[in-house]
Order: structure tokens, then sequence, then C-alpha cells
């Protein structure tokens, strides 16, 4: 039975070992919402990974068997009970899967993994992870694990009987490896001369001898070689059967970047799942990068339509006053020359080290793949240095689409005019690639494995200009997105991708969109900020100031209103600023933890919780809060209206002020939210909305409260679960209008035009408007929207939160009288 796809809504699925409550969230307890969601508008439930995994894996990436539906958040008959609740109610279920890689940190509990360990070169899985055999590998031609504390811990290896899996292993401490059929004759053999008998060798983990792909550098993540057919139907043999039993509705895809054919494995997958299903892949672009048009997918799972709709509400005057103030704070501007700088420099550090044996491999493929006798003569060295230099000023995840068929020649060129020594080295270079074979591939994986770990994971954790627009996919040497762009793109995107997913959060993001909406208010009180963090940096003197920098907008991000720091807030900090700080890997890092270092950091956090600079920020964050609500509600608005199919991370229908994993995962309220609901449908059909909105603004008026929508703190959860509610229901009623109709922007004429940001929706005419405010506190200073205007579409038009009615030329201020955004629906259009 086909379901259209309207909107999605994440959950994030964990059994209960994976919490330290105990408490778990499977597919049983995902049935349980299908009515609230249902309510609410959803169209598809959107499931983070289900096949097995580490029963503590709170994110199931690490799957361990992708032909098994994880018993921990119930198997297969608990995934067959969910669809059949969710089917019945009209939903259907999107999967995600992740097709790089398999789970390798306990070797036991991967049989694929075990058998490779085993019988080596002869196991019947060999052929199934992307080893390095070849005898100059590192190992001497095994594969090489970085497994071991210390050189020379070999004399610390036992031989036991593992009663798990009920087998003799090879142990070291508490991990266990198997041992080869023939290898020993009893557990009282030297464990020595048993361990040289195996296809394996342990490293000591700093040597960089790994002789497998890994997913970016997570050692216990193996890259799986899906570019095989035999090997993409065995590890996509449960999902056919999903398919065939009709219990999934589509299939996001998990970093295809990493494999060796994208493109390949799309089309088959495509194959797989039909026509009709959708198909989204986690796709990174660059800001002036296109998706492919000829991938067999619906399109990206929506960073970049992230990225477009925090842009459009920053306020651009601020730009110079916050690159001078995080010069100040951090000796960099992090404008787009410097972020370009930064971006190069660490890329070719995480080259060198994080991901030096990635370099090792590909510097060893072009040697053989190299047919000619270009290069003949360049050193191992040059070769290595001009291959991280490449890789390096790639400037996409990799460049190996058709639609970026140029990118690499165009960057060998630069270098050779700049570099004219390098020259022989990029002919070789060049002369691999044109094989077409390893050398070629396993450049395009490393490309993207630099990027991430480069700039994403390093880079974005270190400049602090305005860190709300650092998130995977962002340009924050770009302040901000103009109207101009923003309209265009959604053109593209109704034009090209109409099908693609559109996102604020994900599991993935630095902060959540409440959280981000916080922090780029901060670009409209930013003479207000300097101030701030002047003082802060003198009341609280900071182990870093660059740190503390980054840290402190992060702060102001989740900081209760209220001013209440709770003990649980304080530990949610802490925990994010040793994250934080060793992401950034500066002063401390996830490998070489500078304990001292970090202790200062946390009690700088705790210093400014219970300091003399928290009244300060208290105070700065009661004043940008109630933009930041405005904010979160138009921009929902806009992501809900605007072409792609919107998705609703878990919970964030009321406002969430977190920030990167684990604090995105807890555990969401959902009774609130379903009695929340309730109340507003019960309201709203009685016509009382609309005299509630009214009485509780006059009510804030009255009490002093300041701004232009006073009562928003209040029932800011309440508003915010209104806009999506009835952004996502209408969707849900008209299809059309939304996956194939037209995309116009809706413009305002008067002083306060630049303040309105709308756009228009539609099948054979407009049947949508949706409105929103941008820069809402400088609205507030100039006294609000005056005589500006909206000219409406012709016909009369209903605000489907307010349910006050408008035609023609209206005045901004009476549409936008009691909410910042509106949802005006016309009269045409049954609802």
């Amino acid at each position: 039975m086909f379901r259209p796809i309207t909107s999605t809504y994440r959950l994030q699925l964990r059994g209960a070992k994976a919490d330290p409550a105990g408490r778990s969230f499977g597919f049983d307890d995902a049935a349980d919402l299908v009515p609230y969601l249902k309510s609410l508008g959803i169209s598809h439930l959107y499931l983070s990974p289900i096949f097995s995994s580490y029963p503590e894996s709170n994110h199931n990436y690490d799957v361990t068997d992708p032909t098994v539906v994880n018993p921990e958040l119930g198997g297969l008959e608990g995934l067959r009970r969910l669809a059949t609740v969710a089917h019945e109610a009209g939903l259907g279920l999107i999967l995600d899967i992740v097709p790089n890689h398999l789970g390798v940190e306990t070797p036991q509990l991967n049989k694929w993994w075990w058998d490779v360990l085993k019988n080596g070169q002869d196991s019947e899985f060999e052929s199934y992870f992307d080893i390095d055999w070849h005898k100059d590998n590192g190992a001497g031609g095994k594969l090489g694990l970085p497994v071991l504390g210390e050189p020379g811990d070999e004399d610390k290896f036992t031989l036991t009987h593992l009663d798990e899996i009920d087998e003799p292993v090879l142990a070291y401490y508490e991990n266990y490896f198997p041992l080869a059929p023939g290898s020993f004759e009893s557990l009282d053999d030297d464990p020595r001369e048993v361990y040289e008998r195996q296809s394996y060798r342990l490293m000591f983990w700093r040597d960089g001898v790994i002789s497998y792909r890994r997913f970016f550098s997570v050692n216990g993540l193996a890259g799986i070689r899906q570019e095989d057919p035999l090997i993409f139907e065995h590890t996509h043999r449960t999902l056919r059967q999903l398919i065939a039993e009709d219990l999934i509705d589509g299939v996001r895809v998990d970093h295809p970047d990493g494999l060796a054919d994208p493109f390949t494995y799309l089309n088959r997958l495509r194959d797989l799942i039909g026509e009709d299903r959708w198909l989204v892949a986690e796709k990174i672009l660059g800001v002036t990068e296109p998706l492919d048009p000829r991938l067999a997918v619906d399109g990206t799972t929506g960073y970049d339509a992230l990225r477009e709709l925090d842009g459009i509400f920053v306020s651009r005057e601020a730009e110079d006053s916050l690159s001078m103030l995080s010069l100040q704070q951090s000796g960099s501007t992090w404008d787009e020359a410097a972020i370009a700088a930064a971006e190069h420099t660490l890329k070719r550090d995480v080259a060198q080290s994080e991901l030096a044996a990635e370099i090792r491999r590909l510097t060893r493929a072009i040697r053989r793949d190299n047919f000619s006798t270009a290069g003949a003569d360049v050193s191992d060295e040059d070769l290595e240095r001009t291959v991280i230099d490449l890789v390096a000023a790639m400037p996409v995840y990799r460049a190996d689409y058709i639609s970026l068929s140029r990118q690499t020649s165009t960057i060998v060129a630069d270098m050779v005019r700049r570099f004219p020594s390098r020259r022989a080295a990029l002919d070789l270079i060049s002369a691999a690639f044109l094989a077409n074979g390893e050398a070629k591939t396993r450049f395009a994986q490393v490309c993207g494995a630099v990027m991430a770990k480069g700039v994403e994971d390093t880079l974005f954790y270190r400049a602090c200009r305005l860190v709300a627009l650092q998130e995977v996919g962002g340009a924050p040497g770009r302040f901000g997105v103009s109207a101009a762009e923003f309209h265009l793109l959604q053109q593209e995107r109704a034009m090209l991708w109409p099908h693609a997913m559109t996102t604020l959060t994900t599991h993935d993001t630095k902060r959540s969109e409440d959280t981000r909406a916080r922090i780029i208010e901060i670009t409209e009180r930013h003479k207000d900020f300097v101030e701030l963090a002047q003082q802060v940096s003198a009341l609280v003197p900071a182990p870093d100031e660059a740190t503390a920098h980054f840290l402190l907008q992060n702060v102001i991000g989740v900081w209760p209103v209220d001013g209440g720091t709770t003990d649980a807030v304080r530990d949610r900090l802490q925990d994010y600023a040793i994250k934080a700080v060793r992401e950034a890997g500066v002063h401390t890092s996830w490998f070489d933890n500078d304990t001292h270092f970090e202790k200062a950091v946390t009690d700088w956090v705790d210093a400014l919780i219970e300091g003399p600079a928290s009244p300060m920020i208290d105070d700065f964050v009661r004043e940008i809060h109630r933009g930041a609500v405005q904010v979160s509600l138009g921009r929902k608005m806009l992501q809900l209206i605007g072409p792609g199919i919107p998705d609703t991370y878990q919970g964030q229908e009321f406002v969430d002020l977190s920030l990167v994993d684990p604090d995105n995962r807890r555990f969401v309220d959902y009774v609130n939210r379903a009695q929340a609901l309730d109340q507003f449908k019960e309201s709203a059909l009685s016509g009382r909305i609309h005299g509630e909105l009214i009485q509780a603004r006059d009510t804030a008026s009255a009490d002093g409260h300041p701004g232009l929508y006073p009562h928003l703190e209040e029932i800011a959860d309440r508003a915010k679960q209104a806009v999506v509610h009835e952004g996502v229901y209408l969707r849900r009623q008209h299809p059309d209008v939304f996956l194939s109709g037209e995309y116009q922007a809706v413009f305002a004429v008067g002083d306060a035009a630049s303040h309105l940001i709308g756009m228009a929706r539609g099948v054979s005419g407009l049947d949508v408007v949706a409105l929103a405010t941008r820069r809402p506190l400088l609205l507030e200073d100039r006294g609000g929207w005056g005589e500006t205007t909206v000219t409406l579409p012709e016909g009369r038009w209903t605000d489907r939160l307010t349910g006050k009615t408008f035609e023609g030329t209206v005045a901004v201020r009476e549409v936008l009288d009691v909410l910042p955004t509106a949802l005006l629906v016309a009269d045409h259009v049954e609802v």
C-alpha cells in the first residue's frame, strides 16, 4: 500500500542496556506514540537504525549484523507490531540504514569480523571488509589492529576460554581475539607463539598501522565493500524482506560518501526498494555544490536546508563587531578568509595524524596503479606530502560525482601553478587516477574522511564568531543568508528536489534548533554581547580565552531563561565542555587528555554558574530569549511550508534547548506534549484560540513584560507545537500543494519590509502563504511594523493559527498581531 510521505518525525531508539537508568525506547514504545503523532499530523515515523548493534549503543550506528533486526529494540516481531499499528493509523515507517561500516569494537559480537580474524584471507567474509593484505601494509601483510596500550605489550597476552561464545581465544586484558584452527594444541601453549600464527597483528595504537578502512578515524567501525553485488545482496537481505512485507515506505542512507561507488550503490538500492519508496542520502554539500541530478535519490537529508533556514534569521549588521570580538578573544576574526585558511591547515593536520594510515594506503595504491613512467623518481616523502596537500585543498567531501567532474583537475592545475616542484608528484598522482582503479576510489573516500574530521569535528569546535552557523554543511565564514539567496535556493529545491528532506535538528547537530535560535539572536544584541563577553572575561578569568568565548555562546544557548541553573544543567554544560575541548584538540584531545586543563575548564563553567557573571548572563538571556522564540516559530513555519519533506526531530515540537549528543538524545516527555496538543485542538475547534492569545498578550503587557509579543515566553511550547501541527497537518491534507506545487517569494512594502520573510505555495495558483518575522528585536527597537504592508494573492485568506481572515493589501501588524508567524490558507482550499 502506498502511503504518501509529507512529513517525518525522527525517533531515537535504544535498548535498556544503553541507558544508565535501564530505560528502553524500542518498537513497542514507538507504537505507543502513534496516536499522538497521527494527531500531530505527521505522515511517517523516521526510525534510527534498527539492525543489531552493541547492546550499550544509544545510537545504533555501530551495526554488528545488518541481517538481524535488533532484539534489544524488540526484534522483527516488534517491528512488525509497530508497522501494523502505524499502518492502521495511516502512518508509514522510514528506516535509517548504515551501509558504509559495521561495528567491530568488540570482535566477538560481529560474527563476520570474528571469522575474518580467525581465518584471515581464507574467511568467507574476507571480501566483505576493505582490508589491505599487501606485504607493505605495515603489519607484515597481516590484518593490523590498533589495540596495544604500550609497545611490547605482547608479553601480556594470555590464552583463555571465552564462555559467552564457548571458544578458546587470545586475550589482551578484556580484549578477545579468535584463534585460527590448528594454530594451537591447548590453552597451556605459549601465547606469544600462538599469536604469531594468527592472521592479525595487534599494533601499538599510536603507531598508526591500521589495515582496514574505517568510518573516519573510528577504529571500532570497519568499512564494508558494498561495491561487490554479492555483499550488497547479503547486507541488504533483511531490508529486502521488510520491503516484501510492505513494512516500510522509505530509506535514509547514512554516509554514502564513504563507499567506493556511491552512485552505483544508490542505483542498486533504488532498484531494491522500488521507484515509489522514498530514498534520501546523507550527502554533505558545499555551499555552491549541486547534488548530482543523476543520483537515484529524492534528495539529501537536509543539512543544506538547515544552513539556509538558520542564515535567513541572522542579523548581518553584527558581522564586524562579532569579528572584532572574536579576534580579541581568540586571535582570529573567523571570517571567510580565516575559515578557509584554518580549514586547509586542519585538514592537513588530520591527514598527517588521525588519518595517516589512510594516506599511506592511498599513496601505496597510487604507486601500484601507475602504469606509466610518470613520477618514477618521486620519493615516498614527496608523494605523501603532495597527496596530503591535494586532499586538504579539496573543497567538497568527494569530487568523483559527475556534476563535479572538473573539481580535481582544477585543484591539480592550481597546485602545479603554485608549486612547480610538485609537478612530478602530481603527474604520478594523475596517472594513477587515469587507471580508474583503487587509487582513484580511495582518494575520494579519504577526501570525505579528512573533510569530516578536519572541519566538522575540529574547526567547528575552534571557530567562535557565531557558533550557531557551525553545523554539518554550514558555512560560518558566510555571515547569514540574504532574502534573495534564500528564495532562489527554495525555488531550486522546489524544481529539482521537491522530495528532499529538510531538517532543523538531527541526532548529529551540535546544537538543537532552539539553542541555535538563541545564539542567532546574539546578532541582534551584538553590542550588549560584546560588553557581556568582556565583563565575563574580566570577572571569571578562563584557562583559555578562545575556549571560553566558544563555550560562552553555547552556555547562553541553553541557559535557563528563569536563571534557575540546576545541577542537571551544570552537569550537561560540564560534559559538553569536556567534549568540545577534546574535539577542538588545542589543549587536550580524545587521545591525550590533559586532565589539568579539562578540570580548569569545568571549574570555569562552575564559576559562570555560581560567580559574579551569573546575573549578567541571566539578564542577557532574558533579553534575547523573546527574540529566539520568535525565530524558532518563524523558522519552523518556513521549514514546514517550504519545499522538501520536513523532519521534526523527537521532542522539537516544544522549545528544547539541547547541545550535541548525548544531550540531544535525552528522553522526551510525550505525555505533556500529547496533553498540550489536545488542549490546542480543543481551543481551535471551539474558536477560542484567538481570544486566548489576545488575552495572554494583554495580560503580559499589563504585567510589564517587554516586546511586541510579551506573552510568547509563557506559551512558547504551545505556540511551537501549534505551528508544527498546523503545518504538517496541512501538508498531509494537501500533498500536491507541497510536493509538486510552485514556490513564490512574498515581500512586504514599507519601512520594516526587511523584517518579513514570506513564501507562497500552490498548484495552478497559490493556496498557502507562510509569513515569519526576521530580526525581531531590532523590529521591536523601531517600534514594530508601523505602516508596513503585505499584498496577498487574490481571494480571502485565513490564518490557521489564529482564525483571523484577510484579503488584498493588509498591514503586517494586523496579520502578525499576536504571533510572529502566520499560516494563511486560501478559502478555496479545504481544511
